[in-house]
């Protein structure tokens, strides 16, 4: 199965099944976590998109997404951010990875650069998602476009910051 086959069908089982897998993170994380399920869900989706092992695709697609936001909530109560964060999830880590570097205000600088260069559709959702704390639902509804081709954007976005601000580096 192709990378872009396998994407479209993460993407199809994401939108069909978003309220169930919303739900069961839901009911596993308490009203102290720091981030809600929503975000939980499309961190785990996110990183799906990232997958890029054609020779090995995922079988049970709907088993492999439960196991992955399983251990999601467990690196959520495992790992907590300090309170101070300014920024969250993908762009907080690009950031650390940037200042380890660069320094601070340079990587700081750069990762602001970065943001302004990306194209208005990735830089949209990346801005809502990351420094907004929008959900990917949200945006859905009101910008009318499917979950699967905003998260796509989000990916290709987070992709584009990390390369420029670290030449790839994973």
């Amino acid at each position: 199965m192709s990378a872009e086959a396998q994407k479209e069908r993460i993407a199809g089982l994401v939108a069909k099944e978003w309220n169930r897998f919303v739900g069961y993170v839901r009911s596993r994380i308490d009203d102290s976590a720091e981030r809600d399920a929503e975000d939980v869900v499309q961190d785990v989706v996110e990183r799906m998109f990232e997958r890029d092992d054609e020779d090995d695709p995922i079988v049970d697609l709907t088993g492999y997404i439960f196991r992955s936001l399983r251990n999601r909530v467990v690196d959520l109560y495992r790992r907590k951010r300090a309170p101070s964060e300014e920024l969250s999830g993908e762009i907080a880590d690009i950031r650390y990875e940037a200042e380890v570097t660069m320094g601070r205000e340079d990587a700081e600088e750069a990762l602001a650069e970065a943001i302004e260069e990306l194209p208005q559709a990735q830089r949209d959702v990346l801005v809502a998602t990351e420094l907004e704390g929008r959900t990917f639902r949200e945006l859905a509804e009101e910008w009318e476009t499917p979950i699967g081709t905003l998260l796509a954007r989000k990916h290709r976005a987070v992709r584009a910051l990390r390369e420029s601000l670290t030449g790839g580096e994973e």
